[in-house]
């Protein structure tokens, strides 16, 4: 079998292509390293209070609404 390209296909292609082929472990390399690179490499501490989890929860919402409008 041919390996296909995976650095031509876009990420809907290639997370398709990883789900019907699971056995691929360089496909599943490629997934990984092309998410990982496109990740945000900011962290965040984990919320140690109640009202520091609902901020938190705010902020996500926020920002599926932000991602919605856009």
């Amino acid at each position: 079998m041919i390996q296909p390209d995976f650095s031509i296909m876009t990420k809907s292609e290639l997370r398709a292509y990883v789900i019907a082929h699971p056995d691929d472990q360089t496909a599943f390399y490629a997934f990984v390293d092309r998410f990982t690179a496109e990740a945000s490499p900011e962290t965040f501490d984990i919320p140690n209070s109640t009202a520091e989890i609902e901020a938190v929860d705010r902020l996500i919402w926020q920002k599926i609404e932000q991602l919605k409008a856009g």
